[in-house]
């Protein structure tokens, strides 16, 4: 199940449960949520069926826009993303990119380094929280 530059753990709760987990977490972090876009039930309001598949849009301009001052093309990638999304098997795992791939995709330099290695510690930290058990 290894994509290139994605971060995915298994989580210790459903689908739901981790979503609440994880909004919860990026407020406390202070962050901003931008979106929270059900894949799911836009699936089902067109008829077709997909299991729990959940994206939350969040981050900050204050992280955000010395990587886009760095390199403009990031902006495709931030604000940063978040997806809570169950397998056939009924079991819930939260994805996000990793940092290190977007600075590798978009040429950062080291100059951009230190916020690269910010953002990747704050995503694991709120992962860990959203997803595992106390």
């Amino acid at each position: 199940m290894a994509t290139e530059g994605l971060i995915t753990l298994r989580s210790a709760f459903g689908p739901e449960e981790t979503m609440k987990r994880l909004e919860a977490e990026v407020s406390a972090k202070g962050l901003t949520v931008f979106a929270h876009i059900d894949h799911a039930a836009g699936a089902a309001a067109v008829g077709l069926p997909l299991r729990p598949t959940d994206l939350l849009i969040f981050g900050n301009a204050k992280g955000g826009t010395p990587l886009m001052q760095a390199a403009q093309t990031i902006g495709i990638d931030l604000p940063l993303k978040a997806l809570v999304w169950q397998d056939a098997a009924g079991v819930t795992f939260l994805s996000y990119n990793d940092p290190h791939f977007l600075a590798l995709r978009h040429g950062l330099d080291d100059g951009s380094k230190a916020t690269i290695e910010a953002l990747s510690g704050a995503l694991k930290a709120i992962s860990e929280k959203a997803a595992k058990a106390p």
